[in-house]
């Protein structure tokens, strides 16, 4: 038996992993220089979206457990980035808020996408076949997270 479906060259998953690590170094120089990490980046992202949602709900969007995020939302409150508040309705629910230093910092952080892109872009990658990747990981995703859901 030849076990080609082993090699690591036949996997979905490796390039997908491979490219997920080597697309969040190409942020780290941005993000250096907000001084925040690319997961407080995406908690961010969330939050300049919708401010005041609960911990439950950035888990629910970043599709993360409470457990994972917790630890990085006090650094951020730590760092004067996010408050932390109890909901008035629900005192088990933690209400996160962007303080005026995490607001100002989305002005900051506007043209990392561009930039990103930009230096993502080659003769052999277009915007529109990074779009359309982009497009097909998000249906991946979806499937993928409805059939954990079901499980």
């Amino acid at each position: 038996m030849k076990y080609d479906q082993l090699k690591l060259d036949n996997q979905v998953c490796f390039p997908v992993y491979t490219a997920s690590r080597l697309i969040t170094r190409e942020y780290q120089p941005f993000l250096s220089k907000m001084k925040i990490t690319y997961p407080q980046y995406l908690v961010l992202l969330v939050l300049w979206e919708t401010d005041n949602l609960t911990v439950n709900d950035i888990a629910r969007r970043l599709l993360l457990n409470t457990n994972t995020i917790t630890p990085l939302l006090q650094r951020m409150e730590a760092q004067g980035i996010i408050a932390r508040k109890k909901s008035g309705d629900d005192e088990r629910k933690v209400i996160l808020s962007l303080t005026s230093k995490g607001k100002k910092m989305k002005k900051t952080a506007a043209s990392i996408p561009q930039k990103l892109l930009k230096g993502l872009k080659s003769e052999n990658l277009t915007i529109e076949d990074l779009t359309d990747l982009r497009d097909k990981l998000n249906l991946l995703i979806k499937i993928l997270s409805e059939k954990g859901s079901k499980d």
